[in-house]
């Protein structure tokens, strides 16, 4: 980390919390461990369970997860073999050269993750990633000054912001999936439909408005030229040379051809598109959920890559990529098993709520979700927990339940921002540790906490 000075207020106050966190933050994973003994002290003293009751909270729920785990695995890989795709390659190479400002190349990355990542999660942070590898690496070739930290964290403001409002957000999604938890615990009647969620004005408004409120905080954030740190510091620089790989197929015998087929990969993509856009066609938007999003773009990806095997082989290459997940995300199922067998979830959640008015709920409810994500970073996981409990104190005072959705879901987003559980892939693609970029993240957090408050609270529904 750079100790050079200068800059203004904003400039300096991203610096000095950039080396403060580079200095202090555990590794993802060790992250998930500490949390997992803070959350078994917490049942322990504040909720008087024994330990033994709450080590068997924690394997009860260590395996909980594992569909919905699965699901998230997907919306991910699914994303990732889009983004690698080579005409999605070249629009992000195309984009990574059209800027020679470092502030601007900060922003055009962020404005970029936060998009993709509405229209879905897993592509969103796999292209925000892309374009700040590549925006990094195009800069030192042309000897333009970006300080590559802030470019990743830009490259993840979309899993930050804007990720829980979008077509993938997994609270919308799943209490518009037939079956949900909130309807077999009697707190819904019926499915809420998208409508009043994803594209209701409140929620397309404050879309909006916290893209363009985001993008002037990484303007301002941006360091001066003097003290920006390309990627050239952080990554070898035999690796940032252009590698173009203009091989075609190895085609060497009958199988190699069918595998290679076209026809026969995009039959079946093309059916696996057409059903889904057959499915909007009569449901309209208010189809989506986890499982019709997933259905979608796996076939999207295929169809985009014809050839089965060429799809196989990304689609191999984007699973390594969330090797950190899987890993952990039984770590942090027994932490919610830990949280909600202990009565710690209801505990926080109820406190919290129970001090909400009409007008204040939604920021409540915004402050809520990121306290508990710090515990629990899975947005659906998260969200059956605490939903009910949520959902039930929005109708007591009269909150349309879709309203509640969307501040709960960008408190469940803002505090991915200082958690690094889903930042796994972005650390991967840009070599970079998360000490090195999280100090940004958490400036971005404290930078959005203003506007957030007043948005959810005076913005109409």
């Amino acid at each position: 980390m750079s100790t050079r000075g200068g800059g203004t207020v904003v400039q300096r106050f991203g610096r000095r919390l950039a080396g403060t966190v580079e200095r202090w933050m555990p590794s993802p994973f060790l992250f998930a461990i500490l949390l997992s003994y803070a959350v078994f002290l917490g049942g322990v003293l504040l909720e008087g369970e024994g330990p033994a009751a709450m080590v068997g909270h924690w394997y009860g729920g260590f395996w909980a997860l594992l569909t919905f785990g699965m699901q998230m695995v997907l919306i991910l890989v699914t994303g990732y073999a889009i983004a690698y795709h080579p005409r999605v390659q070249n629009l992000i190479g195309r984009l990574a050269g059209v800027t020679d400002s470092g502030a601007g190349a900060v922003v055009l990355v962020g404005v970029v993750a936060m998009v993709a990542s509405w229209i879905q999660w897993g592509m969103g942070l796999i292209v925000g990633a892309v374009l700040a590898r590549e925006v990094g690496r195009q800069a030192y070739q042309r000897g333009v000054k970006v300080h590559y930290p802030l470019l990743c964290i830009a490259g993840y403001m979309g899993l930050g912001l804007t990720w829980h409002w979008g077509l993938a957000g997994s609270a919308p999604l799943l209490i518009n999936t037939p079956g949900n938890v909130f309807i077999e615990q009697g707190v819904l009647d019926g499915l809420v439909p998208i409508s009043q969620t994803v594209f209701s004005s409140y929620s397309l408004t404050l879309t909006v408005l916290a893209i363009v409120y985001a993008s002037l905080a990484l303007y301002l954030l941006a360091p001066d030229p003097e003290n920006a740190e390309g990627i050239d510091e952080y990554v070898d620089e035999a690796e940032l040379e252009d590698s173009v790989d203009a091989s075609g197929p190895d085609i060497d015998s009958p199988a190699d051809a069918v595998d290679q087929s076209r026809l026969v990969g995009g039959l079946i993509a093309f059916a696996g598109v057409a059903f889904s856009v057959w499915t909007f066609a009569n449901e309209g938007l208010n189809a989506l959920n986890l499982n019709v999003v997933n259905f979608a773009f796996m076939f999207v990806g295929l169809l985009l890559f014809t050839r089965p095997r060429a799809y196989q082989e990304q689609f191999y290459d984007a699973v390594t990529a969330t090797g950190g997940i899987i890993l952990q995300f039984p770590f942090y199922a027994g932490i919610i098993g830990m949280m909600n067998g202990s009565g710690l979830t209801d505990t926080l959640a109820n406190a919290l709520v129970s001090v909400a008015t009409p007008t204040t709920f939604p920021a409540i409810a915004w402050i809520t979700a990121g306290f508990i994500n710090l515990f629990v970073p899975s947005g659906g996981g998260e969200w059956t927990v605490v939903g009910p409990t949520v959902v039930a104190a929005a109708q007591e005072l009269g909150v349309p339940v879709g309203k509640a959705t969307v501040a709960y879901a960008v408190g469940d987003a803002h505090t991915n921002l200082f958690q690094p559980f889903w930042a796994l892939p972005l650390l991967g693609i840009t070599g970079m540790r998360a000490r090195d970029i999280f100090g940004y993240g958490m400036a971005m957090l404290l930078l959005l906490i203003p506007f957030l408050a007043l948005a959810l609270t005076f913005v109409p529904y």
